[in-house]
């Protein structure tokens, strides 16, 4: 089946002591998957994905694969991509022994000033030795954070060399012209969702397959409406400016993984997960005025409401 949808860039629980709540994992995979979801991301950046070792992250791909027992279709993706060779190859090929239907992977992000040609052989070695037949690899440009941005030649050569396993982009740019440039170089050929809520519907006018975005944890009724109304050929500016509103109030309140906890917690009785060190939680007034924020939002559309 061809990966498409909206998909979440899943949050990750996590006790109060920093450790991982596994337990919870798959319950709340469900909860995505009965709000729309195609499917999930494990280990993004909205999953603190860079924060945990190789063994935390085995162990959080081998727990999550448990939701194809309640929801067998449910597209399950795995962020792969540090700055290790020999790691991401090793998370990738742990990822599709589970049964992963794709991995998304960073570009190696310490090393900043790297050449085309430096990209092309890390990526090629990724994926000659970890994706196998069948396997899918997204490539994930977000180059606000990762300072290592995924050009549109580099793309087109390496679809070029693995027409199959190279089957996408995640696009979290949040650059509308690169949007456009995808659609104008590729088509339909290659696969390509936005991580950019406000881009929504833009990206979808641009051959975009889906979205896989951070506030889908919040709002996939939203995004499955613009999904949808998209397919049947209907005009979705009013669902999009809603979905826009409430993005916006997400900027507000840095970082993604706080503001989500903390409103999941609040208004679907999830626990208060923690974030993990670097990132902290909101101070409590940044709490109240979010969810205030956020509760005026969802009032407006009563499928948000429901869990």
């Amino acid at each position: 089946m061809e990966l498409r949808g909206v998909i979440a860039a899943s949050i990750t629980p996590i006790n109060p002591d920093f450790s991982i709540d596994l337990e919870a994992i798959p319950g709340y995979l469900d909860f995505l998957a009965s709000r729309g979801c195609h499917g999930a991301l494990l280990l993004g950046t909205t999953g603190e994905g860079p924060s945990f070792s190789i063994t935390e992250r085995k162990s959080i791909l081998e727990v999550a694969i448990e939701v194809r027992k309640h929801v067998p279709g449910f597209f399950l993706l795995a962020g792969t991509g540090m700055p290790s060779l020999e790691d991401t190859i090793q998370v990738t090929r742990f990822a599709f022994e589970l049964g992963y239907d794709a991995v998304v992977v960073l570009p190696p992000y310490y090393f900043r000033k790297v050449t085309l040609a430096g990209l092309l052989e890390w990526f090629r070695l990724v994926i000659e030795r970890a994706v196998p037949e069948g396997g899918k690899l997204l490539g994930y440009h977000i180059p606000p954070v990762s300072g290592v941005p995924l050009p549109i030649n580099l793309l087109q050569e390496l679809k070029d060399r693995f027409p199959d396993k190279f089957a996408g982009i995640k696009d979290s740019s949040g650059d509308a012209d690169f949007a456009c440039d995808l659609d104008r170089t590729f088509g339909k050929d290659l696969q390509v969702f936005t991580g950019n809520d406000f881009l929504f519907s833009h990206a979808l006018k641009h051959n975009a397959c889906g979205c896989i975005t951070s506030l889908a944890n919040l709002t996939s009724p939203l995004s499955r409406q613009i999904w949808e109304g998209y397919r049947q050929g209907q005009e979705m500016d009013a669902i999009q400016e809603q979905l826009s509103r409430i993005r916006n109030v997400l900027e507000e309140f840095p970082p993604a993984p706080a503001f989500l906890k903390s409103v999941l917690h609040s208004l679907f009785a999830f626990p208060d997960w923690a974030v993990y060190p670097p990132l902290d939680r909101l101070q409590p007034e940044q709490r109240r005025t979010a969810l205030q924020k956020v509760s005026e939002l969802i009032e407006q559309n009563p499928a948000l409401k429901t869990r």
